[in-house]
């Protein structure tokens, strides 16, 4: 059995209920709340993960290959027009479990290239922050709305 050792891995606890928190990460119009600028999403498995950055021009895309209501999401992702990281190429995995009145969200996100992890690992941490205040019913932080997924590439 081979180990995938270069992932990305993150645990944070968000103020919202399971349902919640798998309704933010799969509703398009939810997710935009948090990442993005427009979500097309056909939720089920091989169905659409498409996500417009805030610039305008950067898409992230995969295809969804697992969904449990209010435990699990899983997806592919790339970037559309990249070679190192194509759509589909990388997979994102979260699982979420009930922490007292709110949510554990556990995400790993493995099959990046070596270089590209670095920065994904930075979006990672500058999103998920923005979910835990979506979630907990806040405004994400407005001074750094305009974050380009140029940054993650």
């Amino acid at each position: 059995m081979s180990v995938d050792t270069e992932v990305i891995e993150r645990t944070i606890t968000i103020a919202a209920a399971p349902d919640t928190v798998f309704r933010l990460l799969t509703d398009p119009n939810e997710y935009v709340r948090w990442k993005g600028q427009r979500a097309e999403f056909d939720t089920r498995p091989d169905g659409k993960f498409r996500v417009l950055f805030p610039n305008g021009t950067d898409i992230i895309a995969g295809k969804f290959v697992e969904l449990v209501p209010q435990r699990r999401v899983v997806f592919t992702w790339g970037w559309e027009g990249n070679e190192h990281v194509p759509p589909g190429s990388s997979t994102v995995e979260i699982d979420l479990e009930p922490a007292g009145s709110g949510t554990r969200l556990h995400l790993v996100h493995r099959g990046l290239p070596v270089p590209a992890v670095a920065r994904h690992a930075e979006g990672w941490d500058y999103f998920l922050p923005r979910l835990v205040a979506v979630g907990a019913g806040k405004s994400p932080d407005p001074e750094n709305a305009h974050h380009t997924a140029t940054q993650q590439k």
